[in-house]
């Protein structure tokens, strides 16, 4: 009976241990990226000491990677997540064509913008998958598209002035302060004229401009514009990038 007793005790000790293990090991933080998916025009990327290296269809953008958009209609897309997005595939001549999957948060930044993925990170709980992603948005604008996310999960977007946090949201923001919502909500926190912090919520079909701090309706235009970006975001046909001749020079914004 003791031998018995003391088996199944050794059982739970070790069944405890393993529980543990196991919980530990779901709970990894692991590190997430960026994906280019599609390319209009020119974009280059830094990975630190000021060095730029042409951006491609296909890279991986890992946390620490600044990326800069040059002028005449520019944009870069990414899929936010662990980096194994399948790029844009060739669907014409000289066009390209990419569907994200329906967890996939996708992000767009226009011409003269300048971006920084300061964090992108999962972790695996068990119970559900908790992310938390900081982009640092110093120059331009980007617009951005949020699935839902678990209650532990953070967004955020970095302006020179505030802190946007996002939540199953349809955005588009500036780095002026800028914020259009058309679906779900942004938290916005950021220093007013007097120095102190002001927060302001912007709801679905809202704009908010922490230049004036004036809340309004979403213009019948940008509702239709965001919409039509919704819809051909996830999947867009788009010219592949077209090279550049020796004698062409791209003109960026200054990161500084």
């Amino acid at each position: 009976m003791k031998e018995i007793r003391s088996l199944l005790n050794s059982m739970v000790v070790c069944a405890v241990a393993l529980a543990m293990v196991s919980t530990l090991a779901a709970q990894t933080v692991n590190q997430g990226a960026a994906k280019v998916v599609r390319l209009k025009g020119s974009a280059r990327y830094s990975t630190g000491n000021n060095v730029w290296e042409q951006l491609k269809v296909g890279d991986v953008v890992k946390p620490g990677t600044v990326i800069q958009t040059a002028g005449n209609k520019s944009s870069v897309d990414f899929v936010l997540g662990d980096g194994s997005a399948p790029v844009a595939r060739p669907v014409a001549e000289g066009m390209l064509s990419y569907q994200p999957t329906a967890e996939q948060n996708l992000v767009r930044m226009w011409e003269n913008t300048l971006l920084s993925f300061d964090k992108l990170t999962f972790t695996e709980t068990g119970a559900d998958v908790v992310t938390e992603t900081q982009l640092d948005l110093k120059a331009g604008h980007i617009f951005g598209m949020v699935k839902k996310m678990s209650a532990a999960s953070k967004y955020e977007v970095k302006i020179p002035n505030g802190v946007a946090g996002i939540r199953g949201t349809t955005y588009d923001i500036s780095a002026e302060g800028l914020i259009k919502v058309l679906a779900g909500s942004v938290v916005l926190a950021y220093v007013g004229p007097d120095g102190t912090v002001v927060t302001q919520v912007i709801m679905g079909l809202q704009q908010f401009d922490a230049r004036t701090g004036v809340l309004t309706q979403l213009s019948d235009l940008d509702k239709r514009g965001m919409g039509v970006l919704v819809k051909q975001l996830p999947v867009v046909f788009t010219p592949m990038p077209t090279p550049l001749s020796a004698d062409k020079t791209l003109k960026f914004v200054s990161p500084h």
